[in-house]
This record gives C-alpha cells, sequence and structure tokens, in this order.
C-alpha cells in the first residue's frame, strides 16, 4: 500500500505521527491538523479504510479525538519507496 500513497497522504501520516492531527469517530473520519479541517477529506477516509490512522480513544460518533498511527500506518512511513 505504501507505494501507492501519494505526497499529500504521506504528509497526512507525518501529521498523524507527529500528533498534530484529531480524527472524528465515524465509519468516514474527517481529518484535522493543528486545528484545521484537512484539504482532502477523501485521502483521510481512504488512510482510516487502509488501517493506517485510527482514533486514539473511542468516543461518541462525530466527537474528535487525537488521531494516531496504526502499526501499518508505521510500516508505511517508514518504508523508503515513500522516501522524498
Amino acid at each position: 500500500m505504501s507505494s501507492t500513497l501519494n505526497g499529500r497522504a504521506l504528509a497526512m501520516l507525518r501529521a498523524v505521527a507527529a500528533g498534530r492531527a484529531e480524527l472524528t469517530c465515524s465509519r468516514e473520519p474527517d481529518l484535522r491538523v493543528d486545528g484545521l479541517p484537512c484539504c482532502d477529506q477523501a485521502t483521510a477516509h481512504a488512510l482510516a479504510r487502509a488501517g493506517l490512522i485510527r482514533p486514539r480513544e473511542t468516543v461518541a460518533a462525530g466527537v474528535w479525538t487525537h488521531a494516531e498511527l496504526t502499526d501499518d500506518g508505521r510500516l508505511a512511513l517508514d518504508d523508503p519507496a515513500t522516501a522524498a
């Protein structure tokens, strides 16, 4: 999967890894970085569906919570094929 990630998706993963991102708890979670809505929610949804990011805590649907990388998300960032 990581070889198919574009620069924007990798930037989102780096923001999550740095603790700068939040997700809504939902089937298609929205992402915000530094308190601002992400400009590409379709990519945020794809990252969640691919199992690369997830909410850190379980909260009510639609509530914002900190985002975290999954093990696969960390692997995607560590993949030399994704290095810029």
